[in-house]
């Protein structure tokens, strides 16, 4: 039967702590692992606080302090290729831009640039409005008899 007198934890699931600089018969005192000299075993390490990075120049101090600082934002688009605006062009669509193709699930992003690459073929004359366009895109939808409008 069990009752609260006899409830302990699993046998081997604790686990007593290791009590380090506490002398020699403690078993880990003396250097207490971690070595006799240099770097480690020094107290106040690098190994100490969270921006260290191994003796390499931070990055808080890499980075510019004064003058304004702008980081890097890469311009991100949303790639359509010719086979999917050939597929619309199939069922009547001659004007394809941004919306068209939010409308009919081609593109499930908003606020991204349009860019249209070369994968495919188009035989329908279509008229495009796109942010970016590929040169084997643009010169597969000049062939097709389409024009291309760069917005």
């Amino acid at each position: 039967m069990v009752s609260i007198r006899t409830l302990a934890p699993t046998p081997g699931s604790k686990t007593a702590r290791v009590r380090k600089w506490r002398g020699v018969n403690s078993g880990s005192g003396g250097r207490c692992g971690v070595g006799m000299k240099w770097q480690n075993s020094r107290t106040g390490t690098g190994k100490r606080y969270p921006t260290f990075e191994g003796g390499q120049t931070p990055l808080f101090r890499r980075t510019p302090k004064k003058r304004g600082f702008t980081a890097f934002a890469p311009k991100e688009f949303v790639i359509v290729n010719l086979s999917s605006l050939d597929a619309l062009a199939k069922k009547g669509f001659v004007e394809i831009d941004y919306a068209v193709l939010y409308e009919k699930r081609i593109i499930r992003e908003k606020g991204k640039l349009l860019k249209i690459l070369g994968n495919g073929t188009i035989t329908e004359k279509i008229t495009i409005l796109a942010d970016a366009i590929s040169g084997s895109a643009r010169d597969k939808i000049e062939k097709a008899g389409g024009t291309v409008n760069i917005a």
